[in-house]
């Protein structure tokens, strides 16, 4: 039964605990307990003990395309999505490669936990055997009715041909209300009832207008890669994406970047808004309005999106730059939406996510600069040093 300790050990469920300790039996944790309480067998040092974290939005799939396909300014965002079907095309490097590649840099930034959108859902195996716990979302596309039917077929086909495994769980995403017919959300009502679902919503300027209008920039590109029929029946709002959402026992309305104040009516208490800060800033979006979501209750959980939009998949980083961006958000905030909010959108809250008795012994320990101050702030402030990664009570390496 170790018991470990740090400068700072951050439960996220409650307050910072200075120079506290985290005991661990097996692959769990046993205790968690202020300074004094208990001798500690391992000492960080100078370092901050938080839960492993959780990357609620990525691709893995894209582990490749790091500066292939560098963001456009937001009213260009057809061009990036053009030249990264291009890349997809092209791309030389085996899917399952850049699978591993992500996981293993997932790892190394700390991250235990993640939802991954895979246009096949072959990254599923791979997770499985790997030391993280992972939600796999099966894409489902298309407005034309063939290329639907044969997304949402091979949809079903690996639902009915695979398995949850422990620790990996099966979900599905509709890909966006742009490019999903009206039927890829409203068959979320069949899907089986543990299942999560993420889709990508609001993430493009003038993406409300469309869904209105069926007309202006993204219509053009539609029809520029012959994605648009007009006969099939489409996604009439935002609002319309999120109620489906709120269908399922955990909904995840990825970017949300264009969302407006009137659609926090939209967000049940099992759904949750994912942002992804640095993928966010690359495209020069407007401010993004998640402050007023989380102001309205609505869960807020942060993720990477993919290495074709951003440097890295470290979860530390994104917060980081949402202290810069947002100086009056706490910091035990911007904490929990990098892990306990992350496990509560992917339904492994009951396991990990905070360093609470019973839960997983997945923890990472941050080095942190010689300096006092308050013990968010430090650990939000610059990178210190290589973090030391633990998954089940076992140092990943």
């Amino acid at each position: 039964m170790p018991t470990f300790t740090a400068r700072s050990v951050f439960p996220v469920s409650g307050p910072p605990l200075a120079r506290g300790t985290v005991t661990v039996e097996g692959d769990r944790i046993t205790a968690v307990l202020p300074h004094g309480l208990r001798t500690a067998d391992a000492d960080f040092g100078n370092a901050a003990l938080i839960p492993g974290l959780v990357n609620a939005h990525t691709h893995l799939d894209l582990s490749a395309a790091r500066g292939a396909v560098p963001p456009t300014p937001a009213d260009q965002f057809t061009d990036w999505l053009r030249a990264v079907v291009t890349f997809r095309r092209q791309s030389t490097t085996p899917v399952a490669d850049a699978v591993r590649s992500g996981i293993a840099e997932s790892l190394r930034c700390g991250t235990t936990l993640l939802g991954d959108i895979s246009s096949d859902g072959g990254s599923l195996d791979l997770l499985a055997v790997s030391p993280l716990r992972a939600v796999v979302f099966r894409e489902v596309i298309g407005l034309r009715r063939d290329r639907f039917a044969m997304t949402w077929g091979k949809y079903r086909h690996w639902r009915d041909a695979t398995a949850d495994r422990p620790g990996t769980k099966r979900g599905v995403s509709p890909h966006a209300p742009y490019s999903t017919s009206y039927y890829g959300y409203r068959f979320l009502t069949t899907v089986p009832p543990h299942f999560a679902a993420a889709s990508h919503v609001a993430e493009l300027p003038g993406e409300a207008d469309f869904l209105a209008t069926k007309a202006g920039p993204i219509r053009d590109f539609l029809e520029s890669i012959g994605a648009l029929d007009p006969f099939v029946k489409t996604v009439s709002s935002l609002r319309m994406a999120l109620n489906t959402l709120g269908t399922v026992p955990h909904g995840l309305v990825v970017h949300g970047n264009y969302l407006t104040p009137e659609h926090v009516a939209g967000f049940t208490p099992s759904m949750t808004l994912v942002v992804c800060p640095r993928t966010h800033a690359a495209f020069g979006h407007a401010p993004h309005p998640w402050p007023a979501f989380a102001a309205a209750g609505v869960r807020v959980a942060v993720g990477t999106d993919s290495l074709a939009s951003n440097p890295d998949l470290d979860v530390l980083a994104e917060i980081r730059l949402l202290r810069r961006t947002n100086p009056d958000a706490p910091g035990s905030q911007l904490l929990r939406m990098a892990t306990l909010s992350g496990a509560e959108a992917l339904g492994f809250a009951d396991v990990c996510g905070s360093l609470d008795a019973g839960k997983s012994a997945d923890f990472v320990a941050v080095p942190l600069p010689d300096a006092d101050g308050d013990p968010h702030e430090l650990l939000l402030g610059d990178d210190c040093g290589a973090r030391r990664v633990f998954f089940r009570g076992v140092e990943v390496t």
